[in-house]
């Protein structure tokens, strides 16, 4: 029985022949790497551009820390400051020495003509 040209010899057809086969292949694999080269190019500017910009936000928080540290020894000194005049000032206290409980609005006129308060004009803003 002769073989005729039917549905099946059409698939045949259909298929690149074997040389053409391999360069579309190769082709493939030329786009496949550029393709992969692009996307690691990508992955690496995202990964330098996230480090700079942890870099920059490290740089910030260490001047806030520095900025933290100078106030905290700043207050430390105006409290020593400022336990010190009150340390002074209580042996001379009337109101204090009286031992009556005083409201507030008492306690701080008796002290407004008792002696002039001492302000530290150092740690004035």
């Amino acid at each position: 029985m002769p073989h005729s040209s039917d549905s099946s010899d059409s698939s045949f057809s259909r298929s690149p022949p074997p040389g053409k086969q391999d360069s579309s292949d190769d082709v493939r694999k030329v786009q496949r790497r550029e393709k992969n080269r692009i996307a690691a190019q990508k992955s690496r500017q995202r990964q330098t551009q996230k480090a700079d910009t942890l870099h920059l936000e490290s740089e910030d928080l260490e001047k806030q820390n520095a900025a933290l540290r100078k106030e905290i020894k700043q207050l430390t000194e105006e409290l020593k400051y400022f336990t010190s005049v009150l340390s002074s000032h209580e042996p001379l206290c009337s109101v204090l020495a009286s031992g009556t409980p005083s409201p507030p609005e008492m306690v701080y006129s008796a002290h407004a003509f008792h002696q002039p308060h001492i302000s530290s004009p150092r740690f004035q803003p």
